[in-house]
């Protein structure tokens, strides 16, 4: 067992890995040269997203030789996001510095996200891949319509809102919960809790080794996602505004079809059925349509308020925690770190 640390780490790395057994030890190496003396202490949190390949062993491995290094292995494959979810509520550093694990982030940049982090005064740092190196029909041109789109919807002005690379205040990324895809979106997230927001450009190299896990069918899941993140950011406390008014307008059309209608059988013995079949059907449409949505927004409301009053959990499962033990006032930083709470197993 390593003895535990004497002072709470103020800098911790974030790093999700699956299947990054060419670049694991190489990228430690290179954080650790930036990090050591400069940004001491720092801590290294790896997360190990279930790979399939020697990332678990290489990764224990590091563990055993650096005292900084935690590494926490989900019991399957969440994806990227719960990932830095379980990166996130393990780190215990007052700065959290995220990047992919592929090298494809140069952490000789981390200086220059951290300088800009203490210049302007910002809350979150977000690096800009200014000059792209990937393919330019099946990467960068979905990339820079997709990050148009994110921009002008959610109101966040950032150039590159994919990029893992980003620097935050560990008081910020807290309060943000992660989940399915959305580690994309935490600058649009922390924008409408009012964080401030910095971009700056960063090298983007070509991948050395491995292969990329995503591909162009990633591009419809985005676009999803960014008609998620306008809802979340505009509806999610008050879901009967966004619902409520088609609601209304539905029910308010059918009814006054459905009372035209009614006034010609009265007044002129119309026959409704054989003379006006189809605007009956599409007078009662509407007005099931409307009653259908209004009650759609209620039943979100009554979610969003036992959402408020409950308590949430995490959305992922370790199957292990190995290296970097805690100290007292880092294992349990007022009830926020809920990981570093629990025991760790060498």
């Amino acid at each position: 067992m390593q003895p535990e640390r004497a002072v709470p780490p103020r800098y911790s790395i974030v790093v999700p890995f699956h299947d990054e057994q060419e670049s694991v030890r190489e990228l430690h190496e290179r954080l650790s040269e930036v990090m050591t003396g400069r940004y001491d202490p720092v801590e290294f949190v790896y997360v190990d997203d279930q790979s399939s390949d020697a990332t678990p062993q290489i990764l224990a491995a590091i563990a055993d030789e650096d005292s900084r290094v935690a590494v926490l292995r989900l019991k399957r494959n969440y994806g990227q996001t719960t990932a830095l979810a379980a990166g996130f509520d393990f780190a215990s550093g007052d700065i959290i510095i995220s990047m992919d694990g592929d090298l494809q982030h140069d952490p000789a940049d981390i200086p220059k996200l951290l300088a800009a982090l203490e210049a302007t005064n910002s809350d979150i740092v977000s690096g800009w891949r200014e000059k792209r190196v990937d393919n330019f029909l099946l990467r960068r041109l979905p990339s820079r319509i997709a990050n148009w789109m994110m921009s002008k919807l959610s109101g966040v002005d950032i150039h590159d809102f994919g990029t893992t690379f980003k620097v935050y205040r560990r008081e910020i990324i807290k309060d943000i919960p992660l989940y399915g895809e959305m580690h994309r979106f935490i600058p649009a997230l922390a924008a409408w809790n009012g964080a401030r927001i910095v971009e700056i450009p960063i090298k983007n190299i070509v991948r050395p080794g491995g292969k990329s896990h995503y591909g162009i069918s990633r591009t419809l899941r985005v676009f999803f996602d960014i008609i998620t993140i306008r809802f979340l950011m505009r509806y999610m406390t008050r879901p009967l505004h966004f619902f409520g008014p088609t609601g209304l307008v539905g029910m308010f059309v059918g009814g006054l079809i459905l009372f035209v209608l009614l006034l010609e059988k009265i007044f002129w013995g119309v026959s409704i059925f054989l003379q006006h079949g189809p605007l009956l059907v599409l007078g009662m449409m509407l007005c099931l349509f409307g009653v259908q949505l209004l009650a759609v927004g209620l039943v979100g409301e009554l979610l969003m308020r036992t959402h408020f009053e409950s308590r949430e959990s995490p959305v992922y499962r370790l199957e292990r925690v190995f290296g970097a033990p805690r100290t007292t006032e880092a294992a349990q930083p007022s009830g926020e770190n809920p990981l570093a709470a629990k025991s760790v197993s060498r």
